[in-house]
């Protein structure tokens, strides 16, 4: 399958200039991609990079400004690549070293910039380090990781995947004593009150940063450190840490970025960026509204969301938000309340095996019964919040999932690209593949799939493609604030998306755009107040079309057919 690109490509030779816009990362739209689940290139049933650089022009034509490749390492893939056996490797499924290479230079060609991702809270128990530790305990790697001779230290934390540990210390049999793990016991955590610890931290970091990679993931940033008065949680030694590794990518690999993984409130997670004079990461991964757009979809009632929205804390000059809808984990639903909790399980996942940790393991089409109307609604709110996008793959098509395979596997299965054998991901005899592309029958690949929503106008993904080329037109979306404003209807969210402009583009030097979405299931009227816009024209952001002027008092009223939406700009006032 091959894909016209009628974005104009920039040439790998421009991408060094490109990387000292210091603001890359909050224009962008990124696409997170699994490589495994993405194209099999050479037939073993596994995607690898050679699969996926065969795909960029698709990505470049949808629009897509950054690719996030989650952990590609050597691993024992017990925990989806998160447990890494060896930093510097490629996984042999996925390639070599080299394809990597070839993979970013091909991306930066496309004017895409490449994110990792690093889980550095721990490593499998099969890397060399922990191998070493536990044979040499006075050895170079002994302190490498938290050993105690007990099971009874920092109990203050609690255990995060309730329902497979019962502990956050695991016995291991060859040292005779007790190592600490924040997630699975086959995951030790390193122990960063070690200056060795860090000193191989930042040399994976810089292996990386030096072949070409644009910004890193910090995965499960908050659990670097533990102390016996805390909860192990965002302690003053790892925003030290977080502040030093900051200090030497600016120094060594400026325009490169950080983002944060902490699944915490926002001021919490605001915490990362760090301050002006003390910076921490660029961007940092927004959790709490991501629940709160699913419940304003079934609960028909905006006011949560719009309490979150109008809390959103202020963050540095530079630094960004991080925000989506699904990704490879399940959608958390930690920073809810019980009754909420129990409310989006009737609502999601009312069959227990949609369930995972305290989560719902489900795509994003699934978890919206394959609602057109709700797709684009919530599409279009992700992609008018401040911050930047992350889009994850399949989700442009509206790919299903497969509760029936185990743990986060529901939702990782191999990309739709044709009807053909295997969904196009792979000419495996099927029963090679690492997972088995969704049959089911709303999903079922030879119904969606990529070459059937190219060739029809009005699909999914090419509507996707249509939204993801005006938001690109638009700087105000990735570099403007938001202004929350009242409405008279508890079902219509609208915010104001305003920018001042800093005569790098060349449009308006000033913008503000009027966002208006509607979560009733039925036809609503609703009047909005906009006092700081009275007299000011609005004009549909997409066709043009003219819309009534608001009202010398600041009020106006639009009409909204079942759950859709309004951009708007908001032109000169009268």
């Amino acid at each position: 399958m091959s894909f016209t690109a009628p974005i104009p490509i920039i040439g790998a030779s421009h991408v060094p200039g490109l990387r000292l816009d210091p603001d890359w990362h909050r224009k962008s739209v990124f696409y997170e991609v699994m490589v495994r689940s993405f194209v099999d290139s050479n037939g073993d049933g596994f995607g690898d990079f050679q699969g996926l650089t065969s795909r960029l022009d698709y990505l470049q034509w949808l629009g897509i400004d950054g690719i996030w490749v989650p952990p590609f390492f050597q691993s024992p893939l017990k925990d989806g690549g998160y447990d890494v056996s060896d930093y510097q490797a490629v996984l042999p499924e996925y390639g070599t070293i080299d394809d990597f290479k070839h993979f970013v230079s091909e991306a930066h060609a496309r004017n895409m910039r490449v994110m990792i991702d690093l889980p550095i809270n721990h490593t499998s128990d099969q890397h060399p380090w922990f191998l070493a530790s536990r044979e040499d305990p006075e050895g170079p790697y002994g302190d490498f990781y938290v050993w105690r001779d007990t099971d009874e230290g920092y109990p203050n934390v609690r255990i995060i995947f309730v329902d497979t540990e019962t502990s956050n210390w695991a016995f291991d049999s060859v040292r005779r004593q007790f190592y600490w793990h924040r997630f699975f016991s086959h995951q030790p955590d390193l122990n960063f009150e070690n200056p060795a610890v860090h000193d191989a931290v930042y040399d994976i970091v810089r292996f990386w940063y030096d072949l070409g990679v644009d910004g890193v993931r910090l995965d499960a940033i908050p659990y670097l450190y533990e102390s016996e008065e805390g909860n192990g949680e965002s302690e003053p030694a790892t925003h030290q840490f977080v502040r030093d590794l900051r200090r030497m990518v600016d120094d060594e690999y400026p325009g490169r970025v950080l983002i944060a993984e902490a699944n915490q409130w926002p001021a919490e997670t605001a915490e990362y960026f760090g301050t002006a004079e003390e910076p921490e990461c660029h961007m940092a991964f927004d959790f709490p509204t991501m629940p709160r757009i699913f419940y304003s979809l079934r609960a028909q009632n905006a006011s949560e969301l719009q309490r979150v929205l109008a809390e959103q804390v202020e963050v540095p000059p530079g630094a960004a938000w991080g925000v989506f809808l699904r990704n490879h984990d399940e959608l958390t639903l930690e920073m809810v309340s019980e009754e909420y909790r129990q409310a989006m399980y009737g609502w999601y996942a009312y069959d227990p095996r949609m369930r995972s940790n305290v989560g719902i393991r489900r795509r994003l089409a699934s978890l919206l019964d394959n609602s057109r109307a709700e797709l684009e609604l919530a599409n279009a709110l992700l992609l008018s919040l401040p911050g930047s996008p992350f889009l994850y793959y399949g989700d442009e098509i509206g790919m299903g999932d497969n509760i029936w395979l185990d743990d986060r596997d529901a939702s990782r299965t191999p990309m739709q690209w044709s009807p053909d054998r295997n969904a196009g991901f792979s000419t495996a005899d099927p029963g090679k593949l690492f997972l088995p592309p969704v049959q089911s029958l709303v999903y079922h690949y030879t119904s969606v799939n990529v070459e059937a929503q190219m060739a029809q106008a009005s699909s999914l993904l090419n509507w996707m493609r249509s939204v993801l080329h005006v938001r690109r037109q638009h700087p105000v979306f990735g570099l403007g604030t938001i202004t929350v404003l009242e409405t008279d209807n508890e079902s219509v969210l609208a915010f104001v998306r305003s920018y001042g402009g800093d005569g790098t583009y060349h449009g308006p030097k000033e913008e503000h755009v009027l966002c208006v979405f509607s979560f009733s299931h039925n036809p609503v009227h609703v009047t909005i107040d906009a006092p700081d816009w009275s007299g000011a024209a609005l004009h549909d952001l997409f066709g043009g079309g003219q819309f009534p002027t608001i009202a010398d008092d600041g009020r106006f009223s639009l009409t909204f057919g079942t759950q859709s939406f309004y951009w708007l700009h908001i032109g000169s006032q009268a």
